[in-house]
């Protein structure tokens, strides 16, 4: 299965960024993207809503759905993916990437900020994933992917931003248990992350503004990786946490040039990549500095 055309992908945060590079991905084959985010207005420091989202989507060739959601909200969630079942008759594609952040420590980190990153990283994901999963067994290709990193047990992640590491990990553990619990149902549970930064909003606003943005990829590589991903047979390719360029370059794709914002910069790794794990031949990537050195 080489295409996602008239399938349909229930993503959340999709209005920009990384969700909003993997719905135009596959529309360009011709699949129906539903787009459940908060973003329906503009706002003053982020770009895109839902709306020009499916615009987008549209353009690109797929048939798209906004939907105002706030995945925290269970009876939001609900209607959501009641909506997109239907408008497109059902759901063989759901994709976690909504997600907070703070990259703070234990002292600067307030309760409010905590509840959130919990609330839509590892509850949202759970929430959205449970509630896809009766439709997804009704797939002849059906698959859960999550945008979270690889569950490496190093201090290194958690001293600097306890609460957001725990956040994040708190995806790639639904993916570990939800990938046993589906296998034989044969809906596939994956996991994708980057391996250097990824030229979205989070990155400029939080890592260093332009000069990390310089250091980044784009978007796009995640949208062909996830697409790399989405369109294996679920029996055949499950429990699986996935680095962007790896999943490419095992697909065929020997040249990255064309993902990096500035050639000329050197990449810089993005949080939570093992220390252990080889990049593909020609690809070489500089440490992320420290959260507070990235910040400054």
């Amino acid at each position: 299965m080489a295409s996602l055309q008239g399938k349909t992908l229930f993503i959340t945060g999709a209005s920009r960024g990384i969700g909003l590079a993997i719905a135009l991905r596959a529309a360009r084959d011709g699949a129906n993207v539903a787009i459940a985010a908060k973003t329906a207005e503009p706002h003053p420091k982020l770009q895109g809503t839902i709306y020009t989202a499916a615009e987008e989507i549209r353009a690109a060739g797929g048939r798209a759905l906004p939907l105002v959601c706030d995945i925290r909200d269970e009876a939001q969630v609900i209607a959501a993916i009641d909506q997109t079942v239907a408008e497109f008759g059902g759901i063989d594609v759901c994709v976690n990437n909504a997600s907070a952040i703070s990259l703070t420590n234990s002292q600067a980190t307030d309760m409010k900020r905590y509840d959130l990153m919990m609330g839509i990283n590892s509850r949202g994901t759970f929430m959205v994933s449970k509630y896809c999963i009766p439709h997804l067994k009704k797939s002849d290709n059906p698959h859960i992917l999550m945008l979270s990193p690889p569950l490496d047990m190093n201090v290194k992640w958690f001293e600097h931003s306890t609460a957001y590491t725990m956040a994040k990990f708190g995806m790639s553990m639904v993916v570990l248990g939800l990938y046993g619990e589906l296998k034989r149902a044969g809906i596939a549970v994956n996991a994708l992350w980057p391996r250097t930064t990824i030229a979205t909003a989070a990155v400029g606003n939080l890592l260093g503004g332009d000069a990390m943005i310089r250091c980044s990829r784009t978007p796009e590589i995640m949208g062909d990786a996830a697409h790399a991903i989405l369109t294996k047979p679920a029996r055949e390719f499950t429990g699986q946490f996935c680095i962007d360029d790896k999943v490419l370059y095992a697909a065929g794709v020997t040249d990255f040039e064309h993902y990096r914002v500035d050639p000329s910069a050197q990449l810089m790794s993005d949080f939570f990549v093992p220390d252990d794990d080889v990049p593909p031949p020609g690809v070489s990537v500089m440490p992320l500095p420290s959260v507070s050195a990235a910040k400054a």
